[in-house]
């Protein structure tokens, strides 16, 4: 392996490094505030990826029939929900126009731009549009009864909603694999190392959004809430902070991250419906090696990941999963005997 090699090795692990950074930056959220291992991360990549490119195919995404149907689904449990408790009619009426209303109206926008030639910048915002709303849906739907339940039982039911969306995704956007257009398609040479278009935009998203993230969460009254959650569940619940509100919002932007990063992944590989499992599943991989707990480590952890699968796939490329897979193990085993935990109860 020359200089030249390794340096387009070590540009394509820290391209698809930086989109797992993103993936890790969801884990961490999710677990952080509402202790749910969301295996189902990597799902909101292949549906943004896909999404974007049934709107680049002139049809009308699965995701607007997917939607319409978990926001179906929230609105009869909110209906259940008030029958039960005895709440007015009335309320009840707002309740479902609250969560149904936004789902009802975006996918209507769909509806009408799906057939129309929008320029890839705007079907890609609406991409986002459209995938965001999952993450409050499904945890309404799956989470939020259990949201004082142990890891253990919250882990199942992540297992069980990331089979149930592997599932649905096959019906609504079928077996068809796509891979969509780049946003941009300059390239530069840097030396030996020719960057394309495509690698600058996921290092500048990804940079971006890791910033606002920084900045939600140390300026905005809402990012403090969630900082407050994370730390203290029921300290937080004592000053007033919804914990019901906090997972529902740490889900939404997992949605976010989630979507985003199918958008830029898309352009650099073919995605399927089922897809999302092993990307969602390195960055996982990332978030285990800062413990879960820390935002800067999974950063880091993320671009290891990256520049591992990378060079193995030079390497060993039939076992580049097992390499990276693999690298786990010695991690759990060092944290294991670093900060040894007694039974949970």
């Amino acid at each position: 392996m020359d200089l030249s090699i390794a340096g387009i090795l070590a540009l394509d692990g820290l391209t698809n490094g930086a989109v797992y950074a993103l993936l890790a930056l969801a884990t961490v959220l999710v677990f952080a505030v509402t202790r749910v291992i969301f295996v189902p991360q990597g799902e909101f990549v292949a549906f943004g990826a896909l999404t974007l490119a049934l709107f680049q195919a002139g049809k009308v995404p699965g995701t607007v029939w997917f939607l319409l149907v978990l926001a179906g689904a929230t609105a009869v449990s909110d209906v259940w929900h008030g029958v039960r408790h005895g709440h007015a009619a009335g309320r009840i009426a707002r309740q479902v126009l609250a969560t149904a209303g936004y789902p009802v109206a975006i996918s209507l926008v769909a509806w009408w731009a799906a057939a129309r030639p929008l320029p890839l910048l705007v079907q890609a915002l609406l991409t986002m549009a459209l995938v965001t709303p999952f993450g409050t849906l499904i945890y309404r739907l799956a989470y939020e009864k259990l949201a004082d339940a142990t890891v253990l039982v919250l882990l199942i039911v992540s297992v069980g909603v990331h089979f149930a969306l592997v599932g649905l995704g096959l019906y609504f956007f079928g077996a068809e694999g796509f891979r969509n257009p780049s946003f941009w398609e300059q390239r530069f040479s840097v030396g030996s190392v020719a960057v394309n278009g495509q690698a600058l935009i996921i290092f500048a998203a990804s940079l971006a959004l890791i910033v606002l993230l920084w900045l939600f969460f140390e300026k905005s009254l809402h990012g403090k809430a969630l900082r407050a959650t994370a730390v203290n569940r029921l300290g937080a619940r004592l000053m007033g902070i919804s914990s019901v509100a906090a997972g529902r919002l740490s889900f939404t932007m997992a949605a976010f991250i989630g979507a985003l990063s199918g958008l830029l992944i898309g352009p650099t590989t073919t995605v399927f419906y089922d897809s999302g499992f092993l990307i969602g599943l390195k960055g996982f991989v990332a978030a285990v090696f800062a413990g879960l707990s820390s935002y800067p480590l999974a950063m880091v952890g993320a671009l290891g990941v990256g520049l591992l699968e990378s060079f193995g796939s030079f390497w060993a490329s039939a076992f580049k999963e097992v390499i990276v897979f693999g690298a786990i193990l010695p991690v759990l085993l060092w944290r294991s005997l670093r900060d040894p935990h007694g039974e949970e109860h």
